[in-house]
């Protein structure tokens, strides 16, 4: 039997609602989301296998155009080899605005002379439905992608159409992945992930840029409960007291939401633990 498989790049601003959208197509929570800029921070690889297709999203993190050099990392090093071993783009946009923004970074990325599909996301939100279809006839004059696909990521319409669309530009090519994995994520970065995003949930504007989140260890343990260690670094030391909260308040609610959350993802029982460490 013929199989399809090819890679699908998804870019945008952030805050744009890719990891909200990649989330959706694969059916499982692979990237965090937040409405916070930069949640994503790393290249999130989704993988969705329906019958003969096979179609491996990378969500890549949000692009924010007030730092001058974004546009050169758009296309630089590791990102420049994903977008050239795409087989399409999405370019996801938030609504029915249309900046120099975003014209600079759809002509960058055109030139790599990979179709371009345009998604413009947040539908729902749009008060006046009557806007959209002018916006979308303004986008095909402005910048002439392949299709231009309305979209609400988070209500799920129009996901089955673009998903259509996606499949028909897939290359005869065999499978990949096993048809069982929705993601290359390890268990390691998926649980720093669900810490991250409790980090951002209670701290939001507080959190600082340069905090991480590193899993230490896993360890099966007795009824087979698995033992994680984690440690949330910052860089200064008063950051550490804005992490852990006063009577240490914050890290207990991170670690609480984060088990559970951890529990849910793996179908485990969990006991975490979590450390707040100055970067030394």
């Amino acid at each position: 039997m013929e199989e399809y498989c090819g890679y699908i790049t998804i870019i945008g601003k952030a805050n744009s609602g890719k990891s909200t959208l990649i989330n959706k197509i694969i059916g499982k929570n692979i990237s965090i989301t937040s409405n916070k800029k930069n949640t994503t921070q790393k290249n999130i690889t989704g993988i969705k296998t329906k019958e003969i297709y096979q179609s491996i999203y990378i969500d890549t993190p949000g692009i924010k155009l007030y730092k001058k050099k974004e546009l050169e990392r758009l296309v630089t090093n590791n990102n420049l080899k994903i977008i050239k071993n795409s087989t399409l783009i999405i370019f996801v946009l938030d609504g029915i605005s249309w900046k120099i923004d975003d014209e600079l970074v759809f002509n960058k990325i055109k030139k790599n002379n990979i179709p371009i599909i345009v998604a413009i996301n947040k539908i729902d939100k749009i008060k006046n439905k009557n806007t959209i279809l002018p916006h979308i006839n303004f986008l095909l004059k402005k910048i002439n992608p392949i299709t231009i696909v309305p979209i609400s990521a988070k209500k799920e319409k129009n996901i089955i159409v673009l998903e259509k669309i996606i499949r028909s530009y897939l290359p005869k090519k065999n499978h990949i992945f096993p048809k069982n994995y929705i993601t290359t994520n390890s268990l390691f970065f998926s649980i720093s992930e669900i810490i991250r995003q409790k980090l951002i949930f209670f701290l939001r504007d507080e959190l600082p840029s340069t905090t991480s989140v590193k899993i230490e260890s896993i360890e099966k343990k007795i009824n087979n409960i698995l033992w994680i260690k984690a440690i949330i670094y910052v860089q200064y030391e008063r950051q550490k007291k804005i992490v852990i909260g006063t009577k240490a308040e914050i890290i207990k609610k991170i670690g609480i939401l984060s088990r559970l959350n951890i529990e849910k993802e793996i179908n485990k029982k969990v006991h975490l633990l979590i450390w707040v460490k100055k970067i030394s």
